[in-house]
């Protein structure tokens, strides 16, 4: 099984190539890549089935993205690649809501890759102003995550 170092350099050298597809079987791990050369985008499509929510994001992706406002404020980005959870279990309280103060360092969410669980931190000391991803949804590295003011 790649760790998380492995499968980020394998994405960078996919990226730097001329490949716009790349698929990689190791026993039940399972990993396909897929690239638009001409955005420069690079995404990992799971293979294992997927809960319809979290399948029903990219396609309504370009919808929200055109009626979504200009994002004001400090960013938290998402570390990698993988589904987002706002709780550190389903029946637990999510780690923040909007109006909550948080500090720099204080967890605020997970990002589950590869079955390991990445805690999300906030950058900044300040008040969530916007949550900007649902609870158990797809997320891409870089993708901004919440808004602290």
């Amino acid at each position: 099984m790649m760790n998380y170092e492995e499968i980020a350099s394998l994405i960078d050298k996919i990226n730097a190539s001329c490949l716009t597809e790349f698929e990689l079987e190791q026993g039940e791990f399972h990993l396909k890549i897929k690239t638009d050369k001409q955005k420069k985008v690079v995404k990992a499509v799971p293979e294992a089935p997927v809960p319809m929510p979290a399948a029903a994001a990219p396609t309504a992706a370009p919808q929200e993205e055109a009626a979504k406002p200009e994002i004001t404020g400090n960013t938290v980005k998402s570390p990698l690649v993988g589904t987002f959870y706002n709780a550190p279990s389903p029946d637990a309280e999510p780690f923040v809501k909007v109006g909550d103060t948080v500090k720099k360092g204080q967890v605020i969410g997970i990002v589950e890759a590869m079955k390991l669980m990445n805690e999300v931190e906030s950058e900044f000391d300040g008040v969530v102003e916007q949550i900007l991803i649902e609870n158990a949804s797809m997320v891409e590295y870089g993708q901004p995550l919440f808004v602290i003011r």
